[in-house]
């Protein structure tokens, strides 16, 4: 009796470990599947213009002539007014992609612009710094090469006092950075990095909201994780966009945006994640997500800034898989079940409002309990497993990623299946069981088999409930075949 009851727990170890193996590996390929990053894309800003106020504001095309003779005037009109005007013109005609192409052709086109960016004239300045702006803007490399002579004189612009100009000249840059190879590698050994890191205590909103675009189009470079993380992580930067992202009366929405997208590409890079955990990273996003979702919870959408909710969600499921194992419990912010409790109120927000996000914050609870007792027991006595069974129609990737946020559970032990059995769970997998997606199918295999050997009275009920029957219809994918075997055996044999 003692050694077949001895060979039956070896048995169960192996079988639990080898499944946790496999999930390891598999979610080790998700979470490098999922350290994907924002697509890259540019600003335009147009509305600062009076003269376009009025609704004149469509593109023009200009031939060679025009703009000749508009660069002309802009350097030697009569008087100030008129120069102004030119350039006012020859803006509007840099809208256009063949005006762009007819002024990069032009000889002397952009020692003239950079002639009247670096005039002492101010009106002046910016018109040419706007003319700048349309130019970065396009899509063709070719254009933001063209404006190489114009960036040094961008970044020293950059400590200057006018916040409309350094807004302006950091737009630009980030256009620029985008763009080409060529614009990067001469902005880097100009001082890109600290001329940045420099802006990052404007008291002007408009400038940080500017700097944290730039510096997020500089951050997906793939130069950035050899050349440009590591300097940005020597200096003081960290802790200000940290402070920046701080949940309080200060907190702007558009800044912490844009800063979230900038610790999301510092934390893919993966160059020292351990600083960002020393500074404070977690807890500060911690409070973000309570933040949100008590701005979710007093109003429908217009008080929650949704876009702040995808980089901070992947920011804490990335950073979550840099937390050694052993330390999760010493972590405050991930023993507190309102972490959980406001993930879920997020979840049922987006359901109602932007359901492309459901699968961000499934992810993010997924790497909440995978290694953390206390947020699957916070899942439990909070009542939340029914409102997580309701999402698994919802979609494939939604169904998969709930079958694994409910295997983190089961596998922690008995303890832990007896709170979800009996109860829905088992009619809900057989319901899945039956769909023809491979990956949802796996992932049901793979529950039914650790709450079988956990909870064998589950596996009398799935045999009683044609479990097998709706096994039957997969036999043939090869992909499932020793999976299924498996689970066949335990229902039947325990």
């Amino acid at each position: 009796m003692w050694s077949r009851r001895q060979g039956r727990l070896s048995t169960l170890a192996c079988g639990v470990e080898e499944l946790r193996c496999r999930r390891r590996e598999r979610e080790a390929a998700l979470r490098k599947a999922r350290r994907e990053q924002q697509l890259v894309s540019k600003r335009l800003l147009r509305e600062d213009a009076p003269e376009e106020a009025g609704g004149q504001s469509a593109a023009v095309l200009l031939g060679e002539a025009e703009v000749q003779q508009f660069l002309r005037l802009a350097q030697r009109g009569t008087d100030e007014k008129e120069r102004e005007k030119a350039l006012v013109s020859l803006r509007r005609g840099l809208q256009h992609p063949e005006t762009q192409q007819t002024f990069i052709r032009l000889e002397g086109s952009m020692r003239t612009l950079v002639g009247l960016l670096t005039s002492n004239r101010a009106l002046l300045q910016l018109e040419a710094a706007r003319c700048l702006h349309e130019l970065s803007h396009s899509e063709q490399s070719a254009v933001a090469e063209a404006c190489l002579p114009a960036t040094s004189y961008l970044l020293t612009y950059l400590s200057g006092h006018s916040s409309e100009f350094i807004e302006l000249c950091l737009y630009t840059l980030g256009n620029l950075i985008v763009e080409s190879e060529a614009v990067r590698k001469q902005l880097l050994p100009q001082g890109i990095v600290p001329a940045l890191v420099a802006c990052i205590q404007s008291p002007h909103v408009a400038v940080l909201e500017a700097l944290g675009y730039a510096l997020s189009q500089l951050l997906q470079s793939k130069e950035a994780p050899e050349k440009i993380i590591p300097s940005l992580l020597d200096s003081s930067l960290l802790q200000h966009m940290l402070r920046l992202m701080q949940p309080g009366p200060k907190l702007n929405l558009g800044v912490a945006v844009e800063f979230a997208w900038c610790l999301h590409y510092i934390i893919c890079s993966q160059v020292n994640n351990a600083m960002l955990l020393s500074h404070g990273a977690l807890p500060t996003l911690a409070m973000l997500l309570l933040d949100m979702a008590g701005a979710a919870q007093r109003m429908d959408d217009a008080g929650l800034e949704l876009q702040l909710a995808c980089p901070v969600f992947r920011c804490l499921s990335n950073l979550l898989t840099e937390v050694p194992v052993e330390a999760m419990g010493e972590q405050m912010e991930l023993r507190d079940e309102r972490i959980v409790a406001a993930l879920f109120i997020l979840l049922q927000f987006f359901l109602q409002k932007q359901p492309t996000l459901l699968s961000e914050g499934l992810w993010l609870l997924n790497n909440l309990t995978a290694n953390s007792p206390t947020l699957c027991t916070s899942l439990l006595s909070l009542d939340l497993i029914e409102p997580l069974l309701q999402l698994l129609p919802l979609s494939n990737v939604i169904s998969v990623l709930v079958l694994t946020v409910l295997c983190n559970i089961v596998e922690k032990g008995p303890a832990y299946c007896q709170r979800l059995w009996p109860g829905p769970l088992l009619s809900c997998l057989l319901n899945t069981l039956v769909l023809s997606d491979i990956e949802v199918v796996g992932q049901s295999l793979e529950l039914l088999q650790l709450l079988f050997l956990y909870q064998p009275e589950a596996a009398q009920a799935f045999l009683q409930q044609s479990g097998l029957q709706a096994l039957e219809r997969h036999q043939e994918e090869t992909q499932l075949r020793d999976r299924i075997l498996a689970l066949q055996q335990t229902a039947i044999h325990g």
